[in-house]
Formats: structure tokens, sequence, C-alpha cells
């Protein structure tokens, strides 16, 4: 686990060379902070969670910090494990340190930016299990986002995907309010109830999720299911 934690350092330090200045500050002021996801990742994310259903899965998101407004995700790489119940399984390093290393040998200029997991069935909200690889990711890059997908209601079109981070110890202990989404564009979405009884906005906050899709990609979205 050493060994990918020094690889995962290694790609981090190139990928956030080309960051907005202060982006990895510790504490950054309230904005419409959005996470743009490109079609490629959301059907790859779709598809490795449906087939693995009813298990979880998990992958790695690459892409880089745009500024401190936008974090892009350009494609994702799915993690050869799987999990039970609410949590996924702890993760394969030898896997983890071999893709880096490919990574890095191909010269792409993408970074990880977080991780993503499925939810089939039962909503996207991060269990404690999450919260404590969440904190690993946020460890090495503060800004790292985690995302989750339930395939199960994601049908005919409708993307049920949510994106996280978590609240710093120093904001819980001195009382202030979390990081809000302040834009004026598009919708807010109402939390779950589920998503409210397992610490969002108490141990962590949801990030606005933009993803544009064209009109093939739309039908390869919606035909998704049927595979």
């Amino acid at each position: 686990m050493e060994r990918f934690n020094r690889m995962l350092q290694a790609a981090q330090g190139m990928g956030m060379s080309n960051a907005a200045p202060g982006a990895d500050a510790p504490n950054l002021i309230d904005n419409s902070e959005t996470v743009h996801i490109s079609s490629l990742a959301l059907l790859k994310m779709l598809r490795h969670g449906r087939a693995g259903v009813p298990m979880e899965v998990m992958g790695l998101m690459l892409g880089d910090f745009v500024d401190e407004f936008t974090v892009r995700v350009v494609d994702v790489f799915a993690m050869p494990q799987s999990g039970t119940g609410v949590s996924v399984e702890a993760v394969d390093p030898v896997f983890q340190t071999k893709m880096m290393e490919m990574l890095l040998q191909t010269g792409r200029p993408e970074t990880v930016v977080g991780w993503y997991h499925s939810h089939p069935g039962f909503g996207c909200w991060l269990s404690s299990v999450d919260i404590n690889t969440q904190q690993s990711f946020e460890q090495l890059t503060p800004r790292a986002v985690a995302v989750v997908v339930d395939p199960i209601q994601s049908v005919k079109g409708k993307v049920v995907i949510d994106a996280f981070r978590l609240i710093s110890s120093q904001t819980l202990m001195m009382g202030q309010e979390p990081r809000q989404t302040t834009s004026n564009l598009g919708h807010l979405n109402k939390p779950s109830i589920q998503a409210l009884i397992h610490g969002l906005n108490r141990h962590y906050y949801s990030i606005a999720i933009n993803y544009r899709k064209t009109g093939l990609e739309e039908n390869m979205l919606m035909n998704l299911h049927k595979h």
C-alpha cells in the first residue's frame, strides 16, 4: 500500500502543476464548485455499476482541477473488487500501482481527482467505510471527490448520481456552516432522507455535477439498462 501511495503522490504532483493557485488550500470560500463529468466517464461508471449488481463496485476518476470552481473528470478505470451491503471491500493496492505506472508511461496529463463507487438500489450517500476511504484520498489531495452512482435507479436516461467531499474537522469543531452551492444557475437537488440520516451536511457535503450528452450518447444511456 505504501508503494501505491508514493505512486499516487507522484501522479498528483504531475497533475497539480497546472492547478490554480490556492487550489489545495484547506479553507476555501463558499462558491458554486461543479464536477464536470465527461460522457465517456459517465457511461463507463454506469456500465461498471450495472455489471456488478447486486454487489458494489469501485473505480478511480482521472481528470484535473481546472480552477477553484471546476473539477473535470475525463475518464475512469475500474478496480477489481466488489463489496457487500453498503461498503466496498478494501482496494487492491497492487492493481492500483500497476495502473498508475502504466498511466505515467503513456504520458497522460490527467491525475487522480477522486474515486467512484456504486450503491445499487439504495441511493447516493456515504457510509462510514466510504467516509474513511474518502478521508485517505483527501489526505493526498484535499479537493478529491467521492462520486456515488445508483445503477438500479438510473434507468431510461435518468442518472442517479452525486458527488461528495468531507467537512473538515476544524469546521466541525468551530461550529461553522459547511460549504454551500451559491450559484443561481440550474437547480438544486433536494437531499434524500437516507443521505441526511447518513451524515450529509454533518460529515460531508454535496457538490453539483454537470454532464452534457450528444444525441448518440443519450441513446446509449437510454439503452444501457437493456444490457
